[in-house]
């Protein structure tokens, strides 16, 4: 595995401990910006993506992605780590079916992984490519999120899937375009920072 931000910085050197530690960590991260958000409906915008593109850049591809699994098990299993201090996969009034957020999650995994790969190919080392891995990772993250809000419009809420596919992208993803792009700008840019910082 390639040297990573979060490698370089932590000082342990039994490799399953560290990443233990870097996992918990990051999850807790997570959880934490996960409670600074703006409450939209059915999807609250928050700093969570933010620390997504962090952890990622900064663990790499298989931690950071590992980080997010964590994150997700955390909320499902009852922990408060989902926005609003949130947990569990399921919404009282429909036991059946995962709540709206639930495809975000996975995203964040993905992204995660492939914000976390780039770096560790070297764009951590240009502010360019390593701004176009965190912009990557924040559209990325959409895929899924959309694509499983759509499907709960059309099973929870009875709208066509045409309807559900418009009021998915007009409601979670145009309002949230500025945001994230400022966001990503933001990740980018602190990790080159902190990497050229390592390497003076």
């Amino acid at each position: 595995m390639n040297a990573t931000l979060a490698t370089r910085l932590t000082p342990i050197s039994n490799t399953m401990l560290r990443n233990i530690v870097l996992a918990l960590a990051g999850s807790l991260l997570i959880a934490a910006a996960a409670q600074v958000k703006v409450p939209l409906w059915p999807v609250p915008m928050s700093l969570q993506s933010l620390a997504v593109l962090l952890v990622g850049g900064a663990y790499g591809a298989r931690l950071g992605a590992a980080t997010l699994g964590l994150y997700a098990l955390e909320g499902a299993v009852g922990f408060p780590v989902f926005a609003g201090a949130k947990s569990g996969v399921f919404t009282a009034n429909m036991a059946y079916l995962p709540g709206p957020t639930m495809g975000y999650v996975v995203g964040f995994a993905v992204a995660a992984a492939l914000v976390g790969y780039l770096a560790e190919k070297g764009w951590i080392n240009s502010v360019s490519r390593m701004l176009a891995a965190t912009f990557a990772g924040a559209i990325i993250l959409y895929l899924p999120g959309l694509i499983w809000l759509a499907i709960w419009y059309v099973a929870a809420k009875g709208m066509t899937t045409a309807d559900a596919a418009a009021a998915a992208i007009t409601g979670v993803f145009v309002p949230f375009i500025i945001g994230d792009a400022l966001k990503a700008t933001i990740a980018g840019l602190s990790l080159v920072g902190a990497w050229s910082g390592l390497k003076r």
